[in-house]
């Protein structure tokens, strides 16, 4: 297979799994292609911990047979890296989800490392945009935080959580999180901004 079919190949597969789930949904999940095991390694724990927080609270459980789940890019081979961190193609892929994120103004958008949650801070023209070696765990841990303070049910919020987590990982400046205490520390947070909004979020089991 000449290097050209097989880019056209890779690339028509990427686009035909791009993203699951309904846009109309509320929480929508973006990451990186490169990273797809995120949603099982990361993702999973933490929607266990806002499910046992969610229940223990209002006695209901989130449905997220809808959850909206996206890759930030569809081609894997144009995420940027440190040499080449944003490219035409990537300049596009902004564009696009813009286009789709004020179409159907998802209260929630949770990203998963560094290229994921810069790429949805340049789709919100936020500035000064940043380089990848920027966005370490604690700085992301720092915009988790940010991103819970700041929760207004009324606009979109972007809430940044890791896209690995190792014994040793640096979450927050000056405090280290293990394993399921990472997973717990972020699903209790986010619950605890999702069961103060149970109102306004249509996302429960009936």
């Amino acid at each position: 297979m000449s290097n050209l079919i097989r880019h056209n190949y890779i690339s028509q597969t990427e686009k035909a799994k791009r993203d699951t789930g309904d846009k109309n949904y509320p929480i929508w999940l973006l990451v990186n292609p490169k990273y797809p095991a995120v949603r099982h390694q990361i993702w999973t724990p933490v929607l266990a911990e806002m499910q046992d927080k969610v229940y223990r609270e209002i006695q209901t459980r989130i449905d997220t047979t809808n959850l909206y789940i996206r890759n930030a890019v569809t081609d894997s081979g144009i995420v940027p890296n440190t040499l080449n961190w944003w490219g035409v193609e990537v300049g596009e892929e902004i564009e696009m989800f813009r286009e789709i994120v004020l179409d159907y103004k998802p209260k929630i958008i949770i990203t998963f490392g560094a290229f994921p949650y810069e790429f949805l801070r340049r789709v919100f023209k936020i500035k000064p945009e940043k380089g990848p070696v920027y966005w370490g765990n604690a700085i992301l841990g720092e915009e988790f935080g940010k991103g819970i303070k700041n929760f207004d049910i009324n606009k979109t919020n972007r809430i940044p959580l890791l896209h690995r987590v190792n014994a040793g990982v640096k979450f927050v400046e000056n405090q280290n999180y293990f394993g399921e205490s990472y997973f717990q520390y972020v699903g209790v947070k986010i619950a605890e901004k999702i069961i103060e909004y149970k109102d306004n979020l249509d996302i429960w089991i009936k």
